[in-house]
């Protein structure tokens, strides 16, 4: 027999969905506690946390009902081993369906103003619901995944427990947007020699990059506050081949100014979130650090906090070391 159709039939075959990770986080997570280096969260009045909502938005997170076909989670473009992220480049959704961008970390996410890589969502809670309704993502229609969650006695229990108003679309986003508001990522050694004055939590390399952070490097001015983000949004080059390449912020504002523009990303859990870039074109922090070295690539509409910063070797070295300690 010919190997050839099986070749072409193998060639051809789709793509499977990315696995859902299994649920390895603490049995029960502390939704009170702030860790070094982190400001206090802002919970939204309509939605107070507590330990009902987080437990169904955790057991919803790792969940495949969510999705039209129930093959895919929230966890799978955003799994806990990869500080949230799908550790590649594109996550695999619904029929095996690459996703358009790099699944963001959801790490620290209680602190943002911006959601996705775009902006196009200012609350956890919105954000939440959108990777549901996506076709590349989840596939499934917002009011199905209600009627199933209403006809499943143990999740119409659950909500009922954690809201007045049980099963709802609205409920559904509070819960998934409660269990995300307690990933929080803090505590590093860099805090500890920051906050505490622990001179011997970092090693000299960590504290000369440290110091080229905060000035030669001038990577504080988007990675800014105890977030390490400005929650602002830059043009880099990545990725950029003019107006027909991912229109990022102009998708959302529909001003010319803002081509090639994405959200300044957390430094939180850095080393954990390979690749990097919206699109996952880079692949080690080395990387990362040559280009911004070189000033980003050029563009008409290049950030100006972007130059060529003339690093040395181990300027270069010394910055990856301050990286990996955060």
């Amino acid at each position: 027999m010919s190997p050839w159709p099986l070749l072409v039939a193998l060639l051809v075959a789709p793509a499977s969905p990315t696995p859902i990770p299994k649920d390895t986080l603490p049995a029960r997570l502390d939704l009170d506690a702030i860790p070094l280096g982190l400001d206090p969260r802002k919970i939204p009045d309509d939605n107070p946390l507590s330990e009902a909502r987080v437990q169904l938005g955790r057991k919803l997170f790792f969940d495949p009902v969510l999705s039209g076909d129930r093959t895919v989670a929230c966890a799978s473009c955003h799994q806990p081993e990869y500080g949230f992220t799908s550790g590649a480049a594109h996550a695999r959704g619904i029929g095996g369906k690459a996703t358009k961008r790099r699944p963001p970390t959801l790490l620290n996410r209680a602190y943002g103003t911006a959601f996705f890589w775009d902006g196009r969502e200012t609350s956890l809670e919105a954000q939440a619901l959108r990777p549901i309704e996506d076709p590349t993502e989840m596939g499934a229609k917002l009011a199905d995944v209600v009627k199933n969650l209403q006809g499943d006695k143990e999740y119409k229990d659950q909500f009922d427990a954690a809201f007045t108003d049980g099963v709802t679309t609205a409920n559904l986003g509070k819960a998934l947007a409660s269990f995300e508001r307690v990933l929080l990522r803090g505590d590093s050694a860099v805090d500890r020699f920051r906050r505490k004055g622990d001179r011997e939590a970092l090693t000299a390399e960590e504290r000369h990059g440290l110091w080229l952070y905060e000035s030669k490097a001038h990577c504080w001015k988007c990675h800014s506050g105890a977030n390490f983000t400005d929650e602002k949004f830059h043009n880099t080059g990545v990725s950029w081949a003019g107006i027909t390449a991912d229109p990022a912020r102009f998708g959302v504002t529909k001003r010319d100014a803002d081509y090639g523009k994405f959200k300044t990303p957390t430094l939180r859990g850095v080393s954990n979130t390979a690749p990097y870039m919206h699109n996952g074109s880079i692949k080690t922090l080395e990387e990362v650090v040559e280009f911004y070295n070189r000033g980003g690539d050029n563009n008409p509409l290049l950030d100006e906090a972007l130059k060529p910063l003339d690093l040395t070797k181990e300027e270069k070295q010394d910055l990856v070391a301050f990286l990996k300690a955060l």
